[in-house]
């Protein structure tokens, strides 16, 4: 890399929690970053879920930099005992860490490619020595194009949920029938949604936190004097063991605990069926407009007027198609990192943090992070972000013995994370047991997870 080569910013792709997260790291460090967003403001992923509470408190969603960052313009730290909502993480932590990093972001910038200056992926010669090019369409639909030292890709999988196809494709009929589809948990304090879903049959689709979220609020809609006659189906692709609703209060993060519990409730008080063994292959409309779930051994499900598919999240790579990234073939998460958080293979308490070496790619300088490093593995802790943005901070300016130096000491529940129940009550700290572990009280079983949780 040329000496004009390092004067330029290091561009990190979303504002969001560790993308604001790295840009506070590599001031720390005495780097220049420059964030790129697409959203009109910081974290707006976040708040397309401002309506859940997330899992971890408020002491384990600051990053150490950010806060550094944030205390010269008064901010002041949240009650690091309790757990915020998306919105409370936004407006409270999010938007004002944006606010203090100034023109260091740019909002209404969507990034649509990043290669080497002059070199497509083909070319060898003289590659490393050539800056990034970030191509972007603004929010007037004009485009622009940055240079950049290096490329930190903190864009998450938000904008990319899984489809309802249990072969990872959408199941026929899927795309016709999005008018009466949702991949998102329904905010059910917004007038509209909630008449929506109100009196009315919703198929829920996951084995995850988020369709944990999902029952436990149509079970409460099932329950208010609006809601009569609510009522859902819950879709697992799996057989039933005894993790279906998490560590309940063995889980050592216990509001985790306390959403397994929520949705065994849900279907213990009858206001949600589980529907097991269910691949979905077709959706069928019936004469009246409502949907039939088919599924790949000619199962027919009853009708329902709403169908939440909460099946997982995939990373957006398209952007990102002229650089050569090492990618695990089926996570789609870094070759180094994969073993290590291959639900296939490994339960949360099993993984431990990491950076640099993990993140590396072919492309030198370039790093997924956050949400989108996991690629398609469902489980991940905002504190494990922010010690990976932490380690390349360490790493871009030369410090290597701090990039390779793990400081985060995680939970025994590992990196699984999520968003919880707002609204209720935290479940009581218990002792032992991680988050894989069975609670005592299930008397049903449940899938091991094809998305989502641990």
């Amino acid at each position: 890399m040329t000496a004009s080569t390092e004067a330029l910013p290091v561009v990190v792709i979303g504002a969001g929690p560790i993308g604001l997260a790295a840009a506070a790291q590599l001031i720390e460090r005495n780097l220049r970053p420059l964030v790129l967003e697409a959203g009109p403001a910081a974290a707006a992923a976040v708040r397309q879920w401002s309506h859940v509470r997330l899992f971890s408190t408020w002491s384990e969603l600051v990053d150490p930099a950010a806060e550094k960052l944030l205390a010269p313009t008064g901010w002041v730290t949240p009650d690091g005992a309790t757990y915020p909502s998306g919105g409370d993480w936004a407006e409270r932590y999010l938007q004002p860490l944006a606010d203090a990093l100034g023109d260091r972001v740019r909002y209404g910038a969507t990034v649509t490619g990043v290669s080497r200056a002059g070199r497509d992926r083909i070319v060898d010669a003289d590659r490393e020595a050539q800056p990034f090019t970030v191509h972007l369409t603004t929010a007037d639909g004009s485009q622009a194009r940055i240079l950049a030292r290096a490329i930190i890709d903190a864009s998450g999988t938000w904008s990319t949920p899984s489809p309802i196809g249990s072969d990872g494709l959408p199941a026929l009929g899927e795309r016709t029938a999005a008018d009466r589809i949702a991949y998102r948990i329904p905010d059910l304090t917004d007038p509209a949604v909630r008449a929506r879903y109100a009196g009315k049959r919703t198929a829920v689709i996951g084995s995850g936190a988020s369709a944990f979220t999902a029952l436990a609020h149509l079970a409460d809609l099932a329950q208010a004097e609006d809601g009569t006659g609510t009522h859902a189906t819950w879709v697992l692709r799996r057989g039933i063991s005894g993790s279906t609703f998490g560590g309940g209060s063995a889980d050592q993060l216990p509001a985790r605990g306390a959403l397994g519990l929520a949705a065994k409730a849900a279907v213990d008080d009858g206001h949600a069926d589980a529907v097991t063994g269910f691949r979905t292959d077709t959706v069928e409309r019936a004469g009246d407009g409502r949907l039939i779930l088919v599924a790949d051994d000619g199962r027919r499900l009853d009708a329902v007027d709403e169908v939440v598919v909460l099946t997982g999240l995939r990373p957006d790579l398209s952007f990102l198609s002229e650089l050569r990234l090492g990618l695990d073939e089926r996570l789609q998460a870094p070759v180094a990192l994969a073993p290590l958080i291959d639900p296939n293979q490994h339960s949360c308490g099993t993984v431990y943090p990491h950076g640099v070496n993990e993140l590396s790619h072919p492309e030198k300088d370039v790093y997924l992070v956050g949400m989108k490093s996991y690629g398609r593995a469902p489980t991940f802790l905002a504190m494990t972000g922010y010690e990976q943005v932490r380690s390349i901070a360490a790493h871009l300016a030369g410090d290597q013995e701090a990039a390779e130096r793990v400081e985060l000491t995680l939970p025994e529940t590992g990196v699984c994370g999520g968003a919880g129940l707002f609204d209720q009550p935290v479940a009581e700290e218990a002792g032992g047991g991680g988050c894989c572990a069975a609670p005592a009280t299930l008397t049903i079983g449940a899938p091991a997870t094809s998305g989502g949780g641990c």
